[in-house]
């Protein structure tokens, strides 16, 4: 690059090497202990006074060696390593320094460039910079000042101000192999390495392809056409001068700015009404959602008050209930007790005395516990099947009295009873299984099951009572210690209630005989200090009451009728001529048979 072509733009960085505080530039060989000011200008507020006085050159006194003078040695070799490292680590020291420095061009208030800061160093090479965006009136100068900032202790001081014209610069070419004075600037420009103080050398030729230029007729062209742009600029730069200078002379007119102002004004007035109209539409659906709210909150607060209320009745209520269901629950509880007392003794579970160990038979059948010789007798069939008849006959009962459902229903039918499954996925659509043998493989594998489900109802049983069951196929066992269970308590057991065939016979019978004199009793009273419904009573009222019942039958059978027909005509006059009846239907014959209901397994028992 020519050195009439070089310009700010092509400066893209700046380089300091061997920071130095003293000013060594500008003087003799034999004024070196002469503190001289350099060519370079350095900043005011740091040159003391005595400075810029002048001195004696020490050449005007004899420049030959003293004869008794002898050179000194200026090696570190008969001193310590440790004095050698402070020694160097001082010298280090009294040198670095952070550094930091400015771009300033004539006519421009603020600095152009200002770079990074360098830290603790003598060697700073600063990040490079573009100031091709710093507008033509920067980058088509040659000229500029560089100052240089450096803090050693606490303080920032101006150490360098250069004045730099690119045109004088000298050429390096590289940084290599070069022996840098103190302080010295080095400048990147966009073809090379540039400095003042080292003396420069003819830059290379830059090996290229030869590109074809332009002509001089192009080249004057471009420059009648660069004047013209320029005298358009300066034209338009004076019509607007006059421009401005005819607008400030002419009187203002207030109407068209007022229109325009007025016409905003009601574009804004119109968009303020339609935001109060929202506005106030807005407020009316709050106003009616608040006015819901508040009729919600009352009506809550009534609902609130009479819940209040009816927890306060409630709980005014609550001891009288708790005695209520306490008692209830106690009453429950011993008539469960009495119940299971009573199936106890209707369906009498006694151990087989000559038997296998828990060997139990109910109502007189002996039951195995689900291990049975399947080539056995019809005789012993009969009696398994009247056994597991009674089996499911009480535990039928006992779901109802215990409230206790069954996961498997049972059907109570004497010795034909059955158990249903509709829990399980089986692959036969028949779920019913008989508790009674047929014959055949099919057959017994049914009955089997059903004595499995069987013996899992009465499962459910216990375990709803609390209950831990050893082994499920000890049927009767489980079973009696069921009944034992529930039947079981300190507290005296309650009297029966009046219920049943019982009591609706009782009442018919004392409604129709007590004009006549008679009494039937109905187990109210008790003999001999014994509780209603026990045994004692029942014994003590038993004899009476049976006695009246016979002599309200004779008289309504006619006294001599057969006591299972009842027909005839002395029967019929008897009938109509008694002031009693039957507790069932008038019309309806009484017959005590029991045809197909007996199981006579007394025989094979």
């Amino acid at each position: 690059m020519l050195p009439q072509n070089r310009r700010l733009r092509h400066l893209q960085g700046i380089h300091l090497r061997n920071l130095s505080f003293t000013r060594p530039q500008g003087r003799a060989s034999d004024d070196l202990d002469a503190d001289l000011l350099s060519n370079k200008s350095a900043p005011l507020h740091e040159d003391p006074p005595q400075l810029h006085q002048l001195h004696h050159a020490h050449s005007s006194e004899s420049l030959r060696p003293r004869p008794d003078s002898r050179r000194r040695s200026t090696t570190l070799a008969n001193i310590s390593p440790v004095t050698q490292q402070k020694q160097l680590e001082y010298s280090i020291e009294s040198r670095a320094a952070d550094v930091f420095f400015s771009l300033h061009c004539d006519g421009e208030g603020e600095p152009v460039y200002i770079s990074e800061t360098g830290e603790r160093s003598m060697h700073f090479n600063f990040r490079f910079f573009d100031l091709s965006e710093a507008g033509p009136s920067v980058t088509r100068q040659s000229q500029f000042t560089v100052k240089i900032w450096a803090k050693r202790r606490a303080s920032w001081s101006l150490l360098l101000t250069e004045e730099v014209d690119l045109r004088h610069l000298n050429y390096l070419g590289s940084l290599r192999n070069h022996q840098f004075p103190p302080n010295c600037l080095i400048f990147h420009l966009l073809d090379g390495v540039y400095c003042f103080e080292l003396s420069g050398k003819r830059p290379e030729p830059k090996q290229g392809p030869e590109l074809p230029t332009s002509s001089y007729n192009a080249l004057m062209k471009l420059s009648n056409l660069d004047n013209s742009i320029q005298d358009a600029l300066a034209t338009r730069e004076a019509l607007t001068a006059q421009i401005n200078t005819i607008l400030e002379r002419t009187p203002t007119n207030a109407v068209p700015q007022a229109q325009e102002s007025a016409l905003l004004a009601s574009k804004y007035v119109s968009s303020q009404k339609r935001a109060l109209r929202t506005a106030q539409a807005r407020r009316a659906d709050l106003k009616a959602s608040i006015e819901a709210r508040h009729t919600a909150i009352r009506e809550g607060r009534a609902a609130q008050a009479k819940a209040a209320e009816d927890v306060e009745h409630a709980r005014s209520k609550l001891p009288a209930s708790q005695a209520l269901l306490a008692s209830t629950r106690d009453g429950i509880r011993g008539q469960r007790r009495r119940v299971c007392e009573d199936l106890a003794h209707i369906f009498a579970i006694a151990p087989v005395p000559s038997g296998a160990p828990l060997s139990f038979s109910i109502c007189g059948l002996a039951l195995p516990n689900t291990d049975y010789d399947p080539t056995s007798s019809s005789s012993t069939e009969d009696s398994l099947s009247a056994a597991l008849g009674y089996v499911a006959q009480l535990t039928h009962a006992l779901q109802f009295y215990l409230a206790v459902p069954l996961p498997y229903p049972l059907r109570p039918l004497g010795s034909r009873s059955s158990v249903r499954d509709d829990i399980s996925m089986l692959p036969d659509a028949q779920r019913e299984f008989p508790l009674f043998l047929r014959g055949g493989a099919t057959a017994q594998y049914r009955f089997d099951y059903a004595w499995f489900l069987l013996n899992k109802d009465i499962e459910a049983l216990c375990v709803a009572a609390g209950l831990k069951v050893v082994d499920i196929r000890h049927t009767l066992p489980n079973l009696k210690y069921l009944l034992y269970v529930c039947s079981a308590g300190t507290d005296e057991v309650p009297e029966r209630k009046r219920g049943g065939v019982r009591g609706l016979w009782a009442g018919r019978m004392k409604g129709k005989v007590g004009g006549g004199g008679g009494s039937i009793d109905d187990g109210a009273s008790s003999a001999g200090g014994s509780r209603r419904g026990s045994t004692d009573s029942e014994a003590a009222a038993g004899g009476k009451q049976r006695e009246q019942l016979s002599r309200a039958l004779k008289g309504e059978n006619g006294f001599g009728g057969d006591l299972h027909g009842g027909v005839g005509p002395a029967a019929t006059v008897a009938r109509e001529r008694s002031p009693i009846g039957l507790p069932f239907d008038d019309g309806a014959r009484l017959t005590l048979r029991t045809k197909g209901l007996r199981e006579d397994v007394g025989a094979h028992a």
